[in-house]
């Protein structure tokens, strides 16, 4: 069993379970069994699980993710049984229609909020008793202070149920929790973006259309054209993740936003490619400065707007973090990046470095490009974006 035979499995079982409710009910059957370890069923889940988390740690690798812990929500299933048992105990579940729910709507709600569900009818565990069993590990075994689920908008009420239910449970402890929740990637006909036979994208197919382009890019600009074989597709690879990743973080989270590859691939205007770019032509300057034997020296009291305004831009860097964490919004980040670029654009030009007659200026003009260019590269690689030694 191969990722694209279980990618073909679910949608069909899936969309063959809302027209066929015999269908439905042996699988409903079939998950409780599996959730009681019925070796077969088990066995078969296990080589399936296998080869998702296979895949996945393929395509994270390049996005230049790893974790330090690979869970699932199989992993706290034998805290699943002792977490309903807490529950019944403690009175905070109770029957409801052959299922065992947890009420968690509170007085000054503005709307209905249904309970959560710890057991289905089918005596079966749901994502939402999972979700809560996870809750219990993070703030029992691994002394999580705050957990962030960073999570499609569309989940708000799951997550709402999931930490009410822990909170009233007494297994959050004093664990925070906090919706991160995110917009949608949109195709051009506004609504989430699928393959041309109507599919869900795979991450894999993403990024492989993302480096397809970012090689197309660069060979329409004529940049690298002389690299090694190599280098040209390492530069590719972090073109296009470039692309992908500033083109997903640059607006707010929240908002909802068209997948535009033309755009988000280009050298030119707020993109992630334009940012790298901007950044191996500072450290070409730089290159070509030692080159000449120029020497970096103390910053100067700034003579001109544009070297005054690049300081004052280079000094917000830690607000902009800040700002970022507190919000957990990323795109404090990409505009303060993109921000950076254009202000440092007019102090270059505004400012000859390489030409400049005065040697204490041009070495303090020089400390600014480094200042820049790491700055630059810092608030990149906070956004997980690379950036080439050249381009």
């Amino acid at each position: 069993m191969t990722l694209e035979d279980l990618q073909e499995i679910y949608p069909v079982a899936s969309s063959r379970a809302k027209e066929d409710e015999k269908f439905a009910e042996a699988a409903r059957r079939a998950t409780v069994d599996l959730q009681s370890k019925r070796p077969g069923y088990l066995a078969l889940w296990k080589h399936m699980r296998s080869v998702s988390l296979d895949a996945q740690r393929e395509n994270f690798a390049d996005l230049g993710v790893d974790f330090d812990i690979w869970h699932g929500e199989s992993d706290v299933a034998d805290m699943l049984e002792p977490l309903v048992e807490r529950f019944r105990q403690s009175g905070v579940a109770e029957e409801s229609e052959g299922a065992l729910i947890v009420r968690v709507d509170e007085p000054d709600d503005k709307r209905e909020i249904p309970p959560l569900i710890l057991v289905n009818r089918a005596g079966g565990d749901l994502y939402s008793t999972t979700d809560v069993a996870t809750i219990w590990y993070r703030a029992e075994q691994l002394g999580a202070d705050l957990a962030l689920y960073v999570v499609d908008a569309r989940q708000a009420d799951h997550f709402i149920q999931v930490f009410r239910a822990a909170r009233k449970g007494s297994v959050a402890g004093k664990m925070r929790m906090e919706h991160i929740p995110f917009g949608t990637m949109n195709g051009p006909d506004g609504k989430p973006f699928k393959t041309r036979e109507g599919g869900v994208v795979s991450l894999r197919d993403l990024i492989d259309m993302v480096e397809k382009a970012a090689m197309a890019r660069l060979d329409e600009a004529q940049i690298a054209t002389d690299y090694p074989p190599e280098e040209r597709d390492r530069i590719a690879h972090q073109v296009g993740i470039a692309a992908l990743k500033f083109g997903d973080l640059h607006a707010n989270r929240a908002s909802d936003y068209v997948f535009d590859l033309d755009r988000f691939s280009s050298f030119e205007g707020k993109t992630g490619p334009y940012l790298q770019y901007a950044a191996v032509r500072i450290r070409s300057l730089l290159r070509k400065a030692q080159e000449q034997s120029l020497e970096e020296g103390p910053i100067r009291p700034p003579t001109a707007d544009a070297e005054r305004n690049l300081v004052l831009e280079l000094l917000e860097l830690p607000e902009v973090i800040e700002r970022a964490v507190d919000t957990r919004c990323p795109h404090h980040l990409a505009e303060f990046a993109y921000g950076l670029a254009g202000v440092f654009n007019r102090f270059y030009d505004a400012c000859h470095v390489l030409s400049e007659p005065d040697a204490a200026r041009q070495a303090s003009w020089l400390t600014l490009c480094r200042l820049t260019l790491d700055t630059l590269v810092r608030s990149l690689d906070l956004l997980g974006i690379e950036v080439p030694e050249r381009m």
